[in-house]
């Protein structure tokens, strides 16, 4: 069986991988280095009085961003 490389797969193709081979612990392992690599930016906090607002302006400039890409 051939070595499989984590390294050159896309954030994307390396979570479908895991997905297919649950049983695979070292892509498990990539899958969750992978995952603390990029930490995940803090919207809004629930006690904010403008919770709102905060969500519905990340979704906004994330449809926009995904609109500037395609």
């Amino acid at each position: 069986m051939s070595q499989i490389n984590y390294e050159n797969m896309t954030d994307a193709e390396l979570k479908q991988y895991f997905l297919k081979h649950r049983n695979n612990k070292s892509a498990l392992q990539a899958y969750l280095d992978r995952l603390n690599q990029n930490p995940r930016e803090v919207i809004a906090n629930p006690n904010d009085s403008n919770f709102d607002e905060k969500i519905q302006a990340a979704i906004l400039k994330k449809l926009q961003n995904k609109e500037i890409s395609n």
